[in-house]
């Protein structure tokens, strides 16, 4: 990496970060549902191009498409939306497993784009569903705190992922999807999370069986993360393209930043809710 690309990266991060802090921890609920759903739909922009949308108006049009749909499910059951993302993810694993094998299944841009529906869209709504839920963990209530938590889950993981990976990392992941993740940078990532949610844990004052289950927990979460890695992989490999976009200078789309987090969100949400550590609201 040079030291201008390193240093754009740098840049757009310290622009980039306050943003996001100040939307998850400073906005109220409304706002947080109109700031991640901007978020969203500039992702789905990015997926209009993944899905095969050549010109810009199909791009704007699928995005707010999206939008609308967004809208729509302010009075949707989360938790339905939640099982069923858990269900396209379970399916994403054998998608990603056969590619290049399969591909002609889902490679028109009307599938394409339906596969941006599935991911796109329970990962607003689970979001939106931990900032409206009640939590409770150990000694911990703050449902923001459960929301950063979920973030520093991927993060931590792709951390970990990446030195694991550069030490050990012979053999690899999906080599058909993206060439460069190892077997050993998943169980490297996978590493870095359970001893992160035992840190939580101890922090957090929770008692052992409530410690076992959040490793669990984060631990199908960080696999999940990986999976929403690869689909976008996939998709990119498949369109030809290296980045979703060049909205982030040095960083690629935004899609390139929350793959992994569409995946991870929607999945623990349903998982703690199912724990009983989130208090169950009829939508959010």
């Amino acid at each position: 990496m040079t030291s201008i690309v390193l240093k754009t990266r740098i840049i757009t991060a310290l622009i980039l970060a306050p943003i996001a802090i100040g939307g998850i921890f400073f906005l109220p609920p409304l706002g947080f549902a109109l700031f991640t759903a901007a978020i969203i739909t500039l992702g789905a922009w990015e997926w209009a191009n993944m899905s095969g949308f050549e010109q810009q108006p199909g791009r704007v049009g699928y995005a707010v498409v999206i939008a609308i749909i967004l809208y729509s499910l302010l009075d949707v059951p989360a938790v339905a939306v939640l099982w069923l993302a858990l269900a396209w993810w379970f399916a994403c694993f054998f998608l990603v497993r056969s590619y290049p094998a399969g591909s002609e299944r889902w490679g028109s841009v009307s599938v394409r784009a339906l596969m941006g529906v599935l991911v796109l869209v329970p990962a607003w709504v689970g979001l939106n569903y931990l900032r409206a839920g009640g939590f409770q963990f150990g000694s911990t209530d703050n449902n923001l705190m459960v929301i950063l938590y979920v973030f520093c889950v991927v993060w931590v993981a792709d951390i970990g992922a990446y030195f694991a990976g550069k030490a050990f990392g012979k053999a690899k992941l999906a080599p058909r999807v993206s060439p460069g993740k190892s077997w050993a940078g998943v169980w490297g990532g996978l590493a870095a999370v359970g001893a992160f949610a035992v840190i939580v844990s101890v922090l957090a004052s929770a008692s052992t069986a409530e410690t076992i289950m959040l490793v669990v927990a984060s631990l199908i979460t960080g696999m999940v993360s990986v999976l929403g890695d690869l689909l976008e992989s996939m998709l990119k490999r498949f369109r030809g393209i290296k980045d979703s976009s060049r909205l982030l200078p040095g960083h690629g789309g935004i899609m390139d930043r929350i793959d992994s987090l569409t995946a991870a969100i929607p999945v623990f949400a349903l998982i703690i809710t199912q724990l009983g550590w989130l208090t169950t609201v009829g939508s959010f």
